[in-house]
């Protein structure tokens, strides 16, 4: 609870009015017409609204000392977090060179005259090597590979699969090398038969190996309809592709596996067959952030004095994993000055400098006066006269960088082979410059937590401050019974996500960088407690899947009703968004089936909720346990949509 703040004046209008009027009567007793039709009154009621107006302002010097307080503790507002979104450059045509799209290109959304184009700049190089086929080999569940190179190279006919296609065939293609991130076109000639799937949901998955097991890839552009009439299919392989040995052949592999069809779909009734195959480089995918670069800024001259602050010309200034860093002209060369957070730990010669990344303000050491008299320096003064200036850095964050899938099309610097630029999915990540209210709110948690943790409370505060895109986040003892018996703190990180038009989360979206990891790791491990261990990770997702039949009102569209069953079930079930308070699903608290009920019979068109059923599925093998009431989750656990099933039917 807060202090309640002074009042210096708590006069109103009509006090002063009031007040006014009875000094009429003393001093000007011969003004006896107080009416409001009096324009004497008329003058007295204007000066007393200017007269509340100035007691407002000055009732609000306490809020100003407040703000000045925070300021001195060094208390700064949070700049802007930059959205994230992986960028797919296509190729006009197939790679025959190595093309290298480089760290820093811009690419942006379409410019119209309501809205101005929003960029983002690719964080690391992609590398789009050519590529081609250079091995097949078909592995039958419960066979051996065989290798299938022979009957390639003579253009002879070959099964993909067994006879009878059976879960978890295998059909192997190695590529001359890995190809991380690339977008691989696998071009095949079926032998055009009916073999029972639909070519619209064939029952495959496409992997590729990464040196730990096999990872799904994204595919694009299946036009082979399940491997049953020619076509391509473009692989998106991930990052941490690498070559491996199948059949006793080395190669960057690929696979597709047979799978379980989806509920209501066909399986193969006999093999799909290939008479010839390659594969090609035709694009790649790289990380891009919400920003944008200045560079060989000029910020001023030295004036030789400690403290001395220097404000860019654009700001704020985002976080995009590089170092900021000053140049100071040094005789006939240029010194680097780096950037710290605070000039507590420096001696007089560090050549370092502080950002405050909010209001783009560039600040030297500062001298301070020691209780003996003397003035102690922290951080180097660069001499007199000195230019200053910064090479790069870059600008821009906040929500509008969370833009939709399909939204970036335009790629504004130059790439020979490059034909156009997409984002598969939406940006996420986004988040709004802290204001001075939310500040005020943060300043006496920052003073309670002295930059140290000590309670799970202090965990979560410091993590939120390492890496405000966060959406939750989470610390608990790691030992049973709530005591950690190790001295180990769990630290559960959920990032930011956006949801599809069906409220959908993909699963890929809920699992926090490698940076971002690192980023709260390092900031926690300098403030925590001698011999606590720190474990920050993501939370585990226990994937829950309703399979439901509802009863339908009257002149109640079924489509549009299992349309919004399937909608409210993944908010409910939402790891950021869901629960009963709409806050995200509470850590640890299970599913049950009779919830379910209630929210689907609030439904407008649901006349009886006729049947529940709750599986626990693994949303990453999408494999699904048996039918329970309840389902009962870890305390590091969150619940997790997936592919819930609605069926609506007609009363009778």
């Amino acid at each position: 609870m807060t202090l309640p703040a002074p009042h210096l004046d708590d006069r109103r209008f009509q006090d002063l009015v009031d007040d006014a009027k009875r000094l009429v009567q003393q001093r000007c007793p011969e003004w006896t017409d107080h009416n409001v039709s009096d324009p004497g009154v008329t003058l007295i009621e204007t000066f007393a609204f200017i007269t509340d107006e100035l007691l407002y302002r000055l009732n609000r010097v306490p809020d100003r000392l407040y703000v000045t307080f925070l300021d001195l503790l060094g208390v700064t507002l949070y700049p802007p977090t930059p959205a994230r979104v992986d960028v797919t450059a296509w190729l006009g045509a197939a790679a025959k060179e190595p093309i290298v799209l480089p760290a820093g290109a811009e690419v942006a959304t379409v410019r119209t005259a309501q809205e101005s184009a929003v960029v983002f700049a690719t964080t690391t190089a992609l590398t789009l090597p050519p590529r081609r086929l250079a091995h097949v080999v078909t592995h039958p569940v419960g066979g051996e590979p065989e290798r299938r190179d022979d009957e390639l190279s003579l253009g002879t006919e070959f099964p993909c699969f067994s006879e009878q296609p059976a879960y978890d065939d295998a059909l192997y293609l190695g590529i001359d090398d890995a190809a991380p991130s690339c977008a691989i076109g696998l071009r095949f000639t079926a032998h055009l038969q009916g073999v029972g799937v639909d070519p619209t949901r064939p029952p495959l998955v496409w992997e590729a190996w990464t040196g730990t097991g096999w990872t799904g890839c994204d595919v694009d552009h299946d036009t082979t309809g399940g491997l049953n009439r020619p076509g391509d299919v473009v692989v998106h392989v991930p990052p941490t592709h690498v070559p491996s040995v199948v059949a006793q052949v080395r190669a960057g592999w690929l696979r597709c596996r047979v799978v379980a069809p989806a509920e209501g779909y066909p399986f193969y009734s006999a093999t799909p067959t290939v008479t010839e195959a390659s594969a090609y480089t035709i694009g790649g995918t790289v990380t891009a952030i919400h920003a944008e670069t200045v560079t060989d800024e000029v910020l001023g001259l030295s004036e030789g004095v400690p403290g001395q602050v220097f404000t860019l010309t654009r700001g704020p200034v985002v976080s995009d994993g590089e170092p900021f860093v000053v140049e100071v002209a040094a005789g006939s060369g240029w010194d680097t000055w780096h950037e710290v957070a605070t000039f507590a730990d420096c001696d007089a010669d560090a050549r370092v400098v502080r950002l405050d990344r909010a209001t783009g303000e560039v600040q030297l050491g500062p001298a301070v006066r020691e209780a003996d008299g003397s003035l102690r320096q922290y951080g180097a003064v660069p001499p007199k006269g000195a230019p200053l200036r910064v090479l790069a850095y870059r600008i821009g964050g906040g929500p509008a960088g969370n833009v939709a899938a399909g939204a970036i099309r335009i790629l504004r610097t130059t790439v020979p082979g490059v034909d156009r630029v997409e984002n598969r999915r939406a940006a996420v990540g986004g988040v709004a410059p802290e204001t001075v209210e939310e500040a005020k709110l943060r300043g006496p948690l920052a003073l309670r937590t002295r930059d140290r943790a000590v309670t799970c409370e202090d965990y979560e505060q410091l993590a939120r401050v390492a890496a405000p895109q966060i959406a939750r986040v989470k610390a608990m003892p790691a030992g049973s019974g709530g005591a950690a018996a190790d001295g180990t703190v769990r630290v559960l990180v959920v990032p930011a996500a956006s949801a599809d038009a069906e409220g959908r989360l993909r699963f890929e979206d809920l699992v926090p960088t490698t940076e971002t990891l690192q980023a709260v790791t390092g900031f926690i491990d300098e403030r925590r407690t001698v011999g606590a261990r720190v474990v920050v990770e993501p939370p585990f997702y226990q994937g829950v899947t309703v399979v439901t039949t509802l009863v339908a009102r009257p002149r109640t569209s079924s489509e549009q009703l299992e349309l919004a069953a399937r909608i409210a079930l993944n908010r409910y079930f939402d790891p950021l968004t869901g629960g009963v308070d709409g806050t995200g699903w509470p850590f640890g608290r299970p599913v049950q089936a009779g919830e379910v009920y209630a929210v689907l019979q609030q439904l407008p068109g649901t006349e009886l909720v006729e049947e529940v059923l709750i599986f626990g599925a693994d949303p990453i093998t999408g494999k699904r346990g048996e039918p329970v009431q309840r389902i009962d989750l870890d305390r590091f656990a969150l619940a997790f949509s997936f592919d819930h099933r609605v069926r609506v039917v007609r009363g009778g």
